[in-house]
């Protein structure tokens, strides 16, 4: 089924949101809940660009790993990583060691310090708060217009692993598009 599914508690979530309790309290107390500073931006941009490839819960169960590795993820400290820095999230099992992976998230911190105006007011430039809502999850779009130019102008200013697909599931996590579903008790609830 891949509508709104009630859950135990009887209320009504996107169906992903009831496959584990880490997505139940993902989905509905963070998941589309605008975030609009720099640093929860850059956080949840590292998190999607590791959890390309891989299970989003892989990548929950091993957040506080991810926070502790990349210091909470503070552009400023993590933009000043160096070799030896590498080398310790490499052998981090605490964390997803993918080299590409660690070294764009680095990069990323770079260029979000150097971004004019900062990640959080460029990526809000793209937001859709009039997205459609859709009844079933396989109307939900893997990517927009808005996530293909949000990913071109974020690539323009030396960002990594932000296609448009990642740029989409940036703006869906932190509420610059509201994808859950009609049905669900969250459609609505942070725009």
């Amino acid at each position: 089924m891949s509508t709104a599914i009630q859950g135990e508690d009887g209320l009504a979530r996107c169906p992903w949101g009831l496959s584990a309790p880490e997505y139940i309290a993902y989905h509905d107390d963070e998941w589309g809940r605008p975030v609009r500073d720099d640093q929860g931006l850059y956080e949840r941009l590292c998190l999607e660009a590791f959890q390309s490839g891989l299970s989003w819960l892989t990548i929950l169960r091993k957040r506080e790993g991810f926070r502790a590795a990349f210091r909470g993820f503070d552009p400023e400290k993590v933009a000043a990583f160096g070799p030896d820095d590498v080398a310790r999230l490499m052998a981090d099992a605490s964390i997803v060691r993918n080299r590409a992976k660690i070294d764009a998230a680095i990069a990323n911190a770079r260029a979000a310090l150097d971004l004019p105006g900062g990640l959080a007011a460029t990526a809000w430039r793209y937001a859709d708060p009039d997205a459609p809502a859709h009844v079933d999850m396989s109307d939900v779009p893997a990517y927009t217009d808005g996530s293909k130019a949000l990913a071109k102008e974020l690539k323009r200013h030396g960002f990594r692993f932000v296609g448009p697909t990642t740029a989409y599931a940036l703006m869906q996590a932190c509420g610059l598009v509201d994808d859950h579903l009609k049905d669900c008790h969250r459609r609505g609830a942070y725009i």
